[in-house]
């Protein structure tokens, strides 16, 4: 491999104008295939293999045009001190609040009238009106929203205070503050790494024209391929994040070999042959943990996998062609003025010791006490995660000052808590001898049950064959109490099935939600068995080991560990809460664990794969196992620790987002990177290979035979180019 890619760098060194041109263009296609492509709207959201997905199938083909699964909104009406809402008055304002709903969008199903659907509470005073949607809430319109919104003004004038919740005030999350942050944190790091504008610009020209492809390549495919909206956030935030890395390592490895004597274009070639080997393993263990999102079953996050995978292998494509090619124009303009001048006075680079020289010797030194104190340093941050609690947010865990919220403490104060999320029982009475009596049965069943706070039994539909008693629990939709209601219906459903012929399935937002926490919950080991099993098996064709991947998938494992735990400790336990803007404590998002997973995975493979092929290049070359790892840091340090950085600074301009879902995913991969960077990588790795000596690098015979040669390190690169002649010279020089 190192050879073709060799070959690959020096051809798109040569030809830089036809490669440049060839991206331009590609650029140009995608961009005017994005913005002739209709607006995105949303991915449709579905479970399968779900009870709950099960219910709103059923309720779609017995209930046609009832879109049972679209977006909800609870306009909330709260009387003066001292006044009531069933004053003629305000009676009349409600009522006209209604009908400008009714008619304020063709997007709306249907408005249920607060006095006749008895949604006003006991003490008259507050009450809500129940607004459904003909799709869900991430597909409705502008107008949609902005006339829900207006529909209240009228009321907060006639003195009433007015708030709404519910999913249809749910928007894009508005990325580009995070990415700029990101952007701008980077270019300093890249400045201050390289001592050279030209070089620092390199590796960000190339990120943003790798996402502006992909993402606008998602934008054109959003509607036909139903991406959504939402799947351009994870790539984008993926792709800035490898896009800069990938085009660090070559540009970085360029500039080393510039500094051993080559002439441009073999740097460009050997640094596409040594680096861009690495890059290409590593972007290879990305894609694996995205596409294997695919385990989850979740069709919204198998395409937001397969979208950012796409992206990924964009970055790849790019650090091997463009990066060379605009090296080609920089030439030896990568260096700093001064270290040009330096250069061409010495000829090389200075002896004294760098700071990951310094960092390996020292670790080197003191291999278990390093060890010791990174793993239970880890080990006490992860300590948390054992109090992990996992569910999916409501408008419960919005901040305080937003209307979402306030509407969702006003119906818990006025109707109980559970009345922010009714369950949907659904009542299939098709084979049923008695359908009405069937129907009562079940409802009376409910009732009785610990937990529910009131039963509405519904009509049945023209067929007579179906249908939905609402069911209000007495906890909140994201408790304890009220999942252990889900599952005691559901557990009912087999006797009354028995006994009435009836079948009952749970369904609404809440056991969706419920439901879906529980399917990442099921499909969270065998993803990571799928991820790290196929990971490992790439890396022990990389490095040609056994206890090298094993160190690598163990030391991975430990951070992602880590970070959920400070994920608990913040969010959930709300410590340091103010320093993040966490206003609104709670469960932890249940898709935070398996995604962490795969991201994270995929983006700490890239730094084991820069660092530790370095190490083994080295120790294929002749070196001493622990002279190895010096040579590993003195090269890949300084590259690996500015990688990390720019990393974290791109998911930790997320925090600084309003919406918490987005807080807590910038949050937690940015403490993740940080962890497995500067903890395992940068300590961890050092201190085991260390004690490990020749060992690390063993593999058995059978299997080296089994094993393909890669050629990661360039080995076989060295010997076509005669690297290793011209160092045997140069030893017989010296002696």
């Amino acid at each position: 491999m190192a050879t073709f890619l060799y070959k690959m760098g020096r051809f798109a060194f040569r030809r830089r104008p036809f490669v440049a041109l060839a991206w331009i263009a590609l650029l140009v296609l995608a961009g005017v295939g994005a913005a002739s492509a209709s607006t995105a709207t949303s991915s449709s959201f579905s479970i399968p293999g779900t009870e709950a997905q099960k219910a709103f199938d059923l309720l779609d083909e017995r209930f046609p045009g009832a879109a049972a699964d679209g977006a909800t909104a609870r306009v909330v009406f709260k009387a003066p001190e001292g006044e009531r809402m069933t004053d003629p008055g305000h009676k009349a304002e409600v009522e006209k609040v209604v009908t400008g709903l009714r008619s304020g969008s063709d997007q709306v199903a249907s408005v249920v009238d607060p006095y006749a659907g008895k949604a006003v509470s006991r003490d008259g005073t507050t009450a809500y009106t129940q607004v459904s949607y003909k799709v869900s809430g991430m597909e409705l319109t502008d107008e949609t929203r902005d006339a829900l919104v207006a529909a209240g003004d009228e009321a907060r004038d006639a003195g009433l205070t007015v708030e709404i919740g519910g999913d249809a005030l749910q928007a894009v999350p508005e990325t580009g503050s995070g990415e700029i942050i990101g952007v701008a944190v980077a270019a300093v790091v890249l400045v201050i790494t390289f001592g050279s504008l030209v070089a620092a610009g390199l590796p960000l020209l190339t990120a943003i024209i790798g996402v502006g492809i992909g993402v606008s390549t998602i934008t054109a495919l959003a509607n036909v391929l139903d991406l959504g909206s939402t799947t351009s956030t994870l790539a984008m935030m993926i792709g800035l994040a490898v896009g800069i890395d990938y085009a660090l390592f070559i540009v970085s490895r360029y500039r080393a070999e510039l500094a051993e004597g080559r002439e441009p274009e073999d740097a460009a070639g050997r640094a596409v042959g040594t680096a861009g080997s690495a890059v290409v393993f590593a972007g290879l263990t990305v894609v694996i943990a995205l596409v294997g999102l695919a385990v989850v079953n979740i069709p919204m996050l198998t395409k937001m996998g397969f979208a950012a995978a796409g992206t990924v292998v964009i970055a790849v494509l790019i650090a091997l062609t463009l990066v060379p090619a605009l090296l080609g124009f920089a030439g030896k303009k990568v260096f700093g003025r001064k270290a040009r001048e330096r250069q061409g006075q010495d000829g090389g680079e200075a002896a004294k010791p760098n700071m990951g020289t310094r960092w390996a010797r020292f670790v080197l030194r003191r291999p278990v006490a390093v060890l010791l104190t990174a793993v239970v340093g880890l080990g006490v941050v992860a300590v948390p995660a054992a109090s992990l609690e996992m569910g999916l947010p409501d408008d419960g865990s919005q901040p305080v000052s937003t209307t979402q919220r306030k509407a969702y403490d006003l119906l818990s104060d006025g109707f109980g808590p559970g009345s922010n999320g009714p369950l949907m029982v659904v009542v299939d009475v098709d084979e049923a001898e008695r359908p009405k009596e069937a129907v009562s049965r079940v409802t009376d069943v409910v009732k009785g049950m610990d937990g529910v706070a009131a039963t509405v039994p519904g009509p049945l539909n023209k067929a007579g064959d179906t249908s939905v008693v609402t069911v209000v629990p007495k906890d909140r939709p994201s408790s304890e109490g009220t999942e252990e209601l889900v599952r005691s219906i559901r557990g009912a459903g087999a006797d009354l099935k028995s006994d009435t012929g009836a079948e009952v399935l749970v369904t609404g937002a809440t056991a969706m939600n419920i439901d879906f926490s529980q399917k990442m919950n099921d499909a969270l080991l065998p993803y990571l068995a799928l991820v790290v099993g196929l990971a490992f098996l790439l890396l022990m064709l990389v490095f040609r080991s056994v206890l090298v991947p094993l160190k690598a998938a163990l030391g991975f494992l430990l951070s992602v560990v880590a970070a959920l735990g400070a994920v608990v400790a913040v969010f959930q336990w709300g410590w340091l809460a103010d320093l993040f803007g966490v206003e609104q404590t709670g469960p932890v998002m249940s898709m935070m664990p398996i995604f962490m997973v795969g991201v994270v995975f995929g983006l700490a493979m890239d730094y084991e794969v820069f660092l530790v092929t370095r190490m083994r290049e080295a120790y294929v070359h002749g070196e001493r196992p622990g002279q190895a790892v010096v040579t590993g840091f003195r090269h890949g340090a300084r590259v690996v620790t500015a990688a990390a950085v720019i990393m974290i600074a791109v998911f930790a301009g997320f925090i600084g987002s309003s919406e918490s879902m987005v807080k807590m995913i910038g949050f937690g991969l940015a403490i993740a990177v940080f962890f497995d960077a500067f903890v395992v990588r940068m300590a961890i790795v050092p201190a085991v290979l260390a004690l490990l000596g020749k060992k690390a690098w063993w593999l058995p015979r059978w299997l080296d035979r089994a094993l393909p040669n890669v050629d990661v390190e360039g080995e076989q690169l060295r010997k076509e180019l005669g690297d290793d002649a011209a160092e045997d010279e140069r030893e017989l020089v010296r002696a």
